[in-house]
């Protein structure tokens, strides 16, 4: 049975990983895999985490089964997090919650969720956008469409070639859009565009499906939401999906939520029902221990604002990066505009430099991204500026 299978192609992003690791060049640095960093080149667990961990240390007594839709009270703080407290599709009862295994998990069971809606369901995506929509997506066989996003010669968004694709959806398909921090640009639409979207998509009976992992690590908790908070109060149906691995730094925890929003009460319940049915058939229910610790954050006041402020900390600091990098390369030999890179938002940003300079920033001085220029802001410090900015200048140079 097995003698006809074929090896896979590593993961591009995990590939380079392991020649980073590998690599022994004193100066080295990381630019790829998508993880925050701090000023040492960690990526710690946060204070606020370290006491909710210790808490259900002390008091936790069981480790029985949760139930498909995960811990009720998680999603019920999770769901004031992202739609704010007193959104009236939580106040209205809309919103159907559940708990997933990470990001990741909640953007697949959408899928499965929205083809068991529709067969036909057609979703749009961005290009670019984080590679794994593809497979998540797809495999749960949602056919897939491509709207334009990032102008790469311009380094903005596309916005009117976005409409004018847009404009070829119709009724019942769907719009995948990023809440914040767009991985893999940092472009995120402003308010403005946000509306014209919603317009739109209102006039043409298209669905919103917001993935926002980064909530908090762009302008702020509430700003990186606004555009998911405005069409949750537009639109009778949405979809969103959220992740606790960045701005909670739970990565290996795989802690992420699921949200659908329904016309009424009575059809969320329904949803409800055949999303659980869709869960338990696939992982059946989700683990504890990462949403255990949101939810302990959650619900404690001075917890919370503990986490709040390093939060902050994280964001200044990618901000602050972003503005000193630009600065340096604007104060170096380097006869190039990269302020775009200032004015854009979370971890990721392309340098927009071409693959073979790619590939000699990584050969020639063990600087790591993966070949479309994608970097992660995060993986830059003080102490490797300027060694970055000086090997970029060689490579673009010599090009």
């Amino acid at each position: 049975m097995f003698e006809g299978l074929h090896a896979v192609p590593q993961d591009p992003i995990l590939a380079m990983l392991a020649s980073y690791r590998e690599d022994t060049h004193p100066q080295k640095i990381d630019l790829g895999i998508g993880v925050y960093k701090n000023d040492q080149g960690d990526t710690p667990i946060m204070r606020a985490v370290q006491v909710a961990e210790a808490r259900l240390l002390a008091t936790e007594t069981t480790k029985s089964y949760t139930a498909p839709a995960g811990s009720p009270v998680y999603n019920e703080r999770v769901a004031k997090l992202v739609f704010g407290s007193d959104h009236p599709v939580l106040n209205d009862k809309r919103v159907v919650s559940a708990q997933t295994p990470g990001g990741c998990g909640a953007l697949r069971m959408a899928a499965e969720f929205l083809r068991g809606c529709n067969e036909d369901s057609k979703v749009w995506v961005s290009t670019p956008t984080w590679a794994n929509h593809m497979p998540l997506l797809g495999g749960a066989g949602l056919e897939i469409c491509m709207y334009p996003y990032y102008d790469h010669d311009n380094k903005n968004i596309d916005f009117q070639a976005m409409l004018d694709a847009l404009e070829s959806a119709v009724a019942g398909d769907i719009v995948l859009l990023h809440g914040c921090c767009h991985n893999p640009s940092g472009a995120d639409l402003n308010k403005e565009q946000w509306h014209a979207i919603a317009d739109l998509m209102e006039r043409k009976g298209l669905i919103p499906f917001v993935d926002m992992a980064y909530q908090g690590l762009g302008a702020g908790i509430d700003e990186d939401a606004y555009g998911l908070r405005m069409l949750a109060a537009r639109f009778p149906e949405m979809v969103a999906a959220t992740s606790c691995s960045k701005n909670f730094g739970l990565y290996r925890e795989r802690t992420g939520t699921l949200f659908i929003v329904a016309a009424t009460p009575e059809q969320a319940a329904n949803a409800g029902s055949q999303l659980f049915s869709k869960i338990r058939s696939h992982y059946s229910m989700p683990p504890s221990h990462g949403a255990a610790i949101v939810e302990t954050i959650l619900g404690d006041t001075e917890l919370s604002q503990t986490w709040l402020d390093e939060l902050a900390v994280m964001r200044n600091r990618i901000q602050g990066l972003r503005q000193s990098l630009v600065a340096k390369i604007r104060d170096s030999a380097i006869d190039r505009d990269f302020s775009f890179i200032e004015q854009q938002f979370g971890m990721f940003s392309f340098l927009g430099i071409t693959s073979a300079q790619v590939e000699a920033l990584r050969s020639q001085h063990s600087i790591y991204m993966i070949d479309s220029s994608r970097m992660n802001v995060a993986g830059l410090n003080d102490e490797c500026m300027d060694y970055f900015v000086s090997a970029l200048g060689e490579v673009l140079r010599a090009s």
